[in-house]
């Protein structure tokens, strides 16, 4: 197979975590940047890991995506607060045949941006990966790295394959799963850990080491559950949720991406992350009360600042 191009729209502890393993590999990746862009240009790209620390001293760096080549495949990791910048951000990196990937949290993010694009193909991309932004040019990626890749439109099966294989040649965990199936199991994890760790000012680690907020987080837990089997969602019951726990246990203690977004001021991303699934779920005749009162939580602290 010949190498595809990739561009990385957000090249911040996700985007630049996934596509510098992707350069490091000795794909040809280009890098939209803002505010590191002096400093990737001039002292390249470091990724500090678990998995083993890596510099990329050449990077590929653009100020904007219309100084960028038209790519095969787009990795889209901006906040969803951002997507409306995709109307201008996406079209210089389109061909006929580009697939984009959504590395995005969320439930219906996929349906969005197919309506501002409705012939491009789309690509979910569920990341499960503790990483953070340290500094310009810096990624710290403390654990997991793992990614599903699951095909919203994608027409090109070849192409989708390759995108496999090609994340796999770069040392990444990755595998093809069912659209809906991706979604809902990281939402599972996602809906409780985000708001939580937000509401009560605290980290993945004391949330599950409490009885009480441990016994709590599971019932969120099996309300993202019981929406998805509602809305015909197959594979995901309450072992998922013991699976998530387990999986959580064993992580460094962690700060999501959320609970730096509130601690920077920053948007927090509520809408894809609590309205959208359960606006989904209550449309399914699924309620979702104790997810509902989060959400209404976050709200209130969106508007203190």
């Amino acid at each position: 197979m010949e190498f595809m191009k990739y561009g990385i729209i957000g090249t911040g502890a996700i985007g630049g975590f996934y596509g510098a393993k992707l350069a490091r590999s000795g794909q040809d990746v280009h890098f939209l940047l803002h505010s590191d862009y002096d400093e990737v240009c001039q002292h390249g790209l470091q990724i500090d890991s678990c998995d083993g620390s890596f510099h990329l001293d050449h990077v590929n760096a653009y100020w904007q995506t219309s100084d960028m080549p038209v790519c095969d495949v787009v990795l889209v990791s901006l906040k969803t607060v951002n997507n409306h910048l995709l109307s201008t951000l996406l079209p210089p990196l389109l061909g006929p045949d580009t697939l984009v990937v959504m590395i995005q949290n969320g439930i219906g993010v996929e349906p969005d941006v197919q309506q501002m694009f409705p012939d491009v193909q789309f690509v979910a991309g569920v990341a499960f990966i503790c990483s953070s932004k340290t500094g310009p040019g810096r990624v710290s990626h403390q654990c997991n790295g793992s990614i599903n890749l699951a095909s919203y439109s994608c027409r090109d099966e070849k192409r989708m394959q390759q995108l496999v294989a090609d994340f796999q040649a770069a040392g990444i965990n990755t595998h093809c799963v069912e659209y809906y199936e991706a979604r809902w199991k990281k939402s599972v994890w996602n809906m409780p850990f985000n708001g939580m760790t937000v509401v009560l000012n605290t980290s993945t680690d004391l949330l599950l080491k409490n009885p009480s907020t441990r016994s709590l987080i599971r019932d969120l837990m099996m309300e993202v559950i019981g929406a998805a089997q509602h809305l015909g969602v197959h594979n995901i019951d309450a072992s998922f949720a013991e699976k998530m726990l387990v999986s959580t246990d064993a992580m460094v203690p962690y700060s999501p991406s959320m609970k730096l977004d509130y601690d920077h001021h920053r948007p927090m991303e509520i809408d894809y992350l609590y309205t959208r699934p359960i606006a989904e779920a209550r449309k399914a005749g699924y309620p979702m009360p104790k997810l509902e009162m989060l959400e209404t939580e976050l709200r209130f602290l969106a508007a203190q600042y």
